[in-house]
């Protein structure tokens, strides 16, 4: 088990290894709730076909029921739980057992959990193993607290090391610097199923104010606009400029009430300059990344720019 001590990622898997040796089920899953979403983040699978991103409706799964109370956490015949019965996960792929432990933070909040189900009953004796699965859980919980503090700590060192790739003219994150942070964010939501959010911003019209005014008139529009947008975005999120007129802010551990907050203070502090810019934000999609998140919020951009 000295595999644990490398981080949350080796420890749930090492744990799920060992887990499935020890009760034999065909999936264990470390997973991760986040609002009506339920994403599984590692995966050991003899025959479900659930992969690490893969995302169902937490409201829909035999945890959400556990952690409720309304079922145990070792079920040997899962269709004698009425809760368990009744879920419609139940109705999409076999299962005639369970195993279901909270993976909780540091303020006791759920985080997910770690769990899995079998397509066949299991002998009474197996609820016996319950006090080692919920130990197996408390240890995941307990390394993934400490590595959520030390994750803070280094997202913030990053971004200082980053500070060398700057834009000189509005002193935000120049291009390079965004995709070097955007990598990294990307990795942390794999990780820990973090949600997150891009904004993608370009300025209406700076051609014209150039042509019209001078660049000079031109360059104090787009320093206008960074010092609205770092206004706008909490100091947690990435602000850079990534073109001539385009602007992107990389909103880390953001829901989508927090994104809509988000849009709403841009475009509040947008017309606190007196700037017109489109706007296009997207969430991440855990299956397919950060990335196309941005190619998302970009093309909505463009959508309401050919809409003005």
């Amino acid at each position: 088990m000295a595999e644990v001590f490398g981080g949350f990622e080796s420890a749930g898997r090492a744990v799920l290894r060992f887990l499935q040796r020890r009760l034999n089920f065909d999936l264990w899953m470390v997973t991760r709730t986040e609002g009506e979403d339920w994403i599984v983040l590692q995966s050991e699978d003899k025959g479900y076909g659930v992969e690490p991103g893969n995302v169902f409706r937490w409201a829909d799964s035999f945890c959400s029921q556990m952690v409720r109370g309304h079922g145990p956490r070792i079920a040997p015949s899962s269709d004698r739980v009425p809760a368990y019965a009744a879920a419609p996960i139940g109705r999409e792929v076999q299962i005639q057992s369970y195993v279901g432990i909270p993976l909780l933070l540091e303020d006791g909040d759920l985080f997910g959990t770690l769990c899995a189900i079998h397509p066949s009953t299991q002998p009474e004796t197996i609820v016996e193993e319950q006090e080692m699965v919920e130990l197996m859980g408390a240890l995941l919980s307990t390394v993934l607290q400490t590595e959520l503090k030390m994750s803070a700590e280094v997202r913030k060192s990053e971004k200082l090391q980053a500070e060398a790739l700057t834009d000189a003219l509005t002193l935000l994150y120049n291009r390079r610097g965004w995709d070097r942070l955007l990598a990294t964010e990307e990795e942390r939501c794999r990780r820990y199923g973090h949600p997150a959010a891009v904004l993608v911003v370009d300025i209406d019209h700076l051609k014209r104010v150039n042509d019209q005014q001078g660049h000079a008139a031109g360059d104090k529009l787009i320093g206008a606009v960074s010092v609205a947008l770092r206004d706008a975005a909490r100091p947690s999120d990435v602000v850079a400029r990534l073109g001539g007129d385009e602007f992107g802010i990389l909103s880390v551990e953001t829901n989508r009430d927090g994104a809509r907050s988000l849009l709403s203070r841009v475009r509040e502090s947008l017309a606190t300059v007196k700037a017109s810019a489109s706007v296009g934000l997207a969430m991440r999609d855990p299956a397919v990344g950060l990335v196309a998140a941005w190619e998302e919020a970009d093309q909505r951009m463009y959508i309401e720019k050919r809409a003005r």
